[in-house]
């Protein structure tokens, strides 16, 4: 009897487990034990454990399980255009209107925000905060040759980082430039311990500023740092879970969905991560 519970065990993990809506891309957690599983691609919302509340919340209600891959925006992108995962949360405002605009990609909805900081030594040797816009900023740090960590990875962050750039007429190269190919939370600590500047989103900031107390908020406010979250999904059946998909999507805009974004915070840190989509939508484009 023990033997055959065993192996009945190892049917339904190994069920699971190969589920193609769940094994294409390993699920970096799993929220939610309902029959009813879907995949999605986020990065921040995850690691904050934005994703997991709302995850949770919609499991219970749809009989859904929800396999959270962790991935930047771009990354994010390819693998929903690659039909590796059955949507993605993203902040990466041009990729996303190109992507339904070339017709791989559907249910663009706007769930929330937050902004960039550009944060660092309390010393501030660029005089950044000072700076009237962030490129004023990002010229200060490229003229001074102040130590400035970039994430590197074609994330949502590391594309708006380059957008400033961009705008700044500067291409950063040099001993001063850190490319770090690493995920938020690790390059923020970074520039804690090795005293330089690093654009991160508020949400971040909020939930780590207590790990990093070498750095302090040096830059915030343009306009052009704020941060609209939106979602995609495949067209249903397009993915093994694109119809669970699109009811999350539903769910995550829906008044108990947003509710759960605008507070989501607030009992740990004092302060929300993230604005709700009424707030968001006053920048979103």
């Amino acid at each position: 009897m023990a033997r055959r519970t065993v192996i009945a065990l190892l049917v339904v993990i190994f069920g699971f487990c190969t589920s193609p809506s769940l094994a294409q891309e390993k699920c970096t957690a799993i929220y939610g034990v309902g029959k009813n599983r879907f995949t999605l691609a986020t990065g921040s919302p995850g690691e904050l454990g934005l994703l997991k509340v709302l995850g949770e919340t919609f499991g219970k209600e749809a009989d859904a399980t929800l396999c959270w891959v962790k991935a930047g925006s771009g990354e994010s992108l390819k693998m929903l255009k690659e039909k590796t995962v059955d949507m993605i949360m993203v902040h990466a405002p041009e990729a996303e209107k190109k992507a339904v605009a070339d017709g791989w990609a559907t249910n663009r909805v706007l769930i929330g925000s937050n902004e960039f900081f550009i944060v660092g030594p309390a010393t501030d040797p660029a005089g950044i905060s000072k700076a009237k816009t962030v490129v004023e900023a990002y010229v200060a740090i490229a003229k001074t040759k102040a130590k400035f960590f970039s994430r590197g990875d074609n994330s949502g962050t590391h594309k708006k980082e380059m957008d400033v750039w961009k705008k700044a007429e500067i291409t950063p190269v040099g001993d001063w430039y850190i490319v770090t190919k690493d995920f938020m939370i690790v390059t923020l600590k970074r520039a804690d311990a090795e005293g330089g500047y690093f654009m991160t989103d508020s949400s971040t900031w909020v939930a780590e500023k207590k790990n990093t107390p070498k750095l302090a908020i040096l830059f915030h406010g343009d306009k052009f740092l704020v941060n609209t979250y939106h979602t995609l999904s495949r067209q249903e059946g397009a993915t093994p879970g694109a119809a669970v998909a699109a009811k999350f999507i539903t769910f995550a805009a829906s008044p108990a969905g947003q509710q759960i974004i605008r507070e989501y915070g607030k009992a740990e840190y004092g302060e929300g991560l993230y604005n709700d989509a009424a707030y968001a939508k006053k920048y979103d484009d």
